[in-house]
């Protein structure tokens, strides 16, 4: 069973996670996602925007400047499941446990909802997503996907 109140290293001075969705940097997100981002490289501009509509939404900021320096989005039913996905932290502020302090306030904010699992997929962060409880599936061979594109 995985820890999931296993603790993340404590965000550095000078920034803020949000969840306010009108505090994202649309634009930005959009940039980052579709030029640096293996998962969504491409994706078009209506398509971010509709994800970003649809989701729950974090981001950390500079707290002196404002500007956005990281974004991840949730979708979920608000009652046993969710996906965490489109995790990005800017290049400038990688290595300052940005990304580690979002997906540990991520899980904090869904804590209270009760949910079952909340489900998320890597090709090569999975020491992030684990400093803060994740596991590999512990059944990978029950779970299925259809491809659409």
């Amino acid at each position: 069973m995985t820890d999931t109140h296993a603790t993340a290293p404590a965000l550095l001075d000078g920034y803020e996670i949000s969840a306010d969705t009108a505090r994202i940097d649309a634009d930005r997100v959009h940039r980052w996602l579709s030029t640096d981002a293996y998962w969504a490289m491409d994706r078009a501009r209506e398509h971010q925007d509709r994800a970003i509509s649809g989701s729950l939404n974090f981001g950390v900021y500079d707290s002196v400047s404002g500007e956005q320096v990281a974004y991840a989005r949730v979708v979920t039913d608000h009652a046993t499941f969710a996906w965490l996905c489109d995790v990005y932290v800017d290049r400038a502020v990688r290595g300052k446990n940005v990304g580690t302090a979002l997906v540990a306030a991520v899980r904090d904010h869904l804590e209270p909802l009760g949910l079952r699992r909340i489900m998320l997929a890597t090709e090569d962060a999975h020491g992030v997503y684990e400093k803060v409880g994740f596991a590999a599936l512990a059944e990978p061979g029950n779970w299925m996907a259809l491809v659409l594109r």
